[in-house]
């Protein structure tokens, strides 16, 4: 009997490659979001950590209230900004998402296919092999008989 062959395994390899890519494509954007987070969570602490300074001091002159001013407008825009950014990469973390898993559903449909033919390759391999089993035996014993 021939070894076994899947018709469609370079189909499968192709369905393989282009999840692995939308996998990695979809780690790089989440790290991307981890990574804004970290901004907005940084933005955050140094604005309380300039107010807590601002506080704290014994003396503080009005240039020091004027430059806080400054400082918590321009925090607020940077939050702002990154806001707007961490919306669009949750919009596209959500896109290769569905990517991903368009591709792992293809991917696995192929493997499961894949899969039964080699069940059903097994089951003619083994009757083949039952077969030829029975027809050995018989030539023996006609032999045995014959004798």
């Amino acid at each position: 009997m021939n070894a076994f062959h899947f018709p469609l395994q370079k189909a499968l390899d192709l369905r393989q490659t282009q999840l692995t890519l939308e996998e990695s494509r979809y780690r790089q954007q989440l790290a991307e979001l981890g990574a804004i987070d970290r901004s907005r969570a940084e933005a955050e602490a140094s604005g309380l950590r300039a107010e807590i300074e601002i506080r704290q001091s014994s003396s503080v002159r009005g240039s020091d209230l004027t430059a806080l001013d400054r400082f918590r407008l321009r925090v607020k825009n940077d939050q702002a900004r990154i806001a707007a950014q961490r919306e669009t990469a949750v919009r596209e973390l959500a896109v290769r998402q569905d990517r991903m898993l368009l591709a792992r559903r293809r991917s696995k449909l192929l493997e499961r296919l894949r899969e039964r033919r080699l069940q059903e390759w097994q089951a003619d391999r083994d009757r083949e092999l039952e077969k030829i089993a029975n027809e050995s035996y018989l030539a023996q014993w006609s032999l045995r008989q014959g004798r």
